[in-house]
């Protein structure tokens, strides 16, 4: 592995050279631990940390080394880890809201296209497609829509059909990736060593497709629920792999829920999907907290709208000042 297959090029090159950072090596973050980051250097990978002087200068939680982040790195002439004194300028950044703080979190930097996998069954849910495609436009980074498990049934082009209606201009491919079915149309998003992130809930087949197109069981996996078509969380964190074909890959841990950062008016929009579903409700002024007849409770019950986000939004209506109906 070389920093070039990592997505290092020249113009990387000059930017690291301008910063004059003496003594130091350039690397890209690969891996993110609760206590270290795992870099690759143009030869060898490495555990890190970062000084003190890094943690106290970020504004924010996410001005913080992440995975695919191209770093500055000081070596240790022993055994010990290397340390990350400076983050390069990035290119994108995936950032949503923390869950349960107020604090951008980061799930990517540096990436070129990312996949954003849905899946037949219990899975699919169009409101969530929406807030992950917002997510990705205003990352820098271009999205793809990847529907897998195409082998499950016969409801691909109806499902295409409505991905459509949310993103007509962005490319939309069905495969079934445990079968390999559709997989050679992804290639093309790695040519010239691009880096692809994929987002997504859990069990849409995020780790099956990454082990395919590495072409190596890198993830391990789990079978779809038998009484729901689900699938099962695996990944547990955010990391980068190489592809030995060309071009690396960031998969990430599924998320329950996904609350937009970069965004002035968008918590009004974020919420229509809910706002939709509580004019169904039997009352007007539903709480949505213990009230008989609630339909935004009931679809988190089936599994269609995530708990995390329905308990955002009753937060947000009673910050605003306004009553969640």
């Amino acid at each position: 592995m070389s920093l070039e297959t990592l997505g290092w090029n020249g113009q990387w090159q000059e930017l690291f050279e301008a910063r004059i950072f003496k003594g130091l090596v350039p690397a890209r973050v690969v891996g993110e631990h609760r206590s270290h980051y795992r870099i690759a250097t143009e030869v060898a990978e490495l555990s890190a940390g970062t000084t003190g002087r890094l943690r106290n200068t970020a504004a924010q939680r996410s001005d913080l080394p992440g995975v695919g982040d191209f770093v500055a790195v000081s070596l240790s002439e022993g055994d010990g880890p290397a340390t990350i004194e400076a983050v390069l300028p990035r290119t994108s950044a995936l950032i949503r809201k923390a869950s349960g703080t107020p604090e951008p979190q980061l799930l990517a930097a540096n990436v070129d296209v990312v996949f954003i996998v849905t899946a037949q069954g219990g899975d699919f849910n169009l409101p969530r497609m929406k807030r992950y495609l917002a997510l990705v436009q205003q990352s820098g980074a271009a999205p793809v829509i990847v529907v897998n498990k195409s082998d499950l049934g016969d409801k691909i082009v109806a499902l295409s059909g409505a991905i459509d209606g949310i993103g007509p201009e962005v490319p939309t491919h069905a495969i079934g990736a445990r079968a390999g079915d559709g997989l050679h149309v992804l290639e093309q998003y790695f040519q010239g060593n691009r880096t692809v992130a994929f987002v997504g809930s859990s069990g849409v087949g995020k780790s099956t497709l990454t082990n395919k197109l590495l072409g190596r069981d890198a993830q391990a996996t789990q079978e779809v629920r038998g009484h729901d078509g689900r699938g099962r969380h695996t990944t547990t964190f955010r990391q980068l792999l190489v592809r030995p074909q060309g071009g690396a890959i960031v998969d990430t841990p599924g998320l329950r829920g996904l609350e937009l950062w970069n965004t002035d008016d968008a918590n009004e929009r974020d919420f229509d999907d809910i706002e939709r579903l509580a004019m169904q409700c039997r009352f007007r002024n539903c709480g949505h907290v213990i009230e008989p007849g609630c339909a935004v409770r009931s679809a988190v019950a089936q599994g269609d709208l995530e708990a995390e986000r329905l308990a955002d939004y009753i937060a947000h209506s009673s910050g605003s000042g306004r009553t969640a109906r």
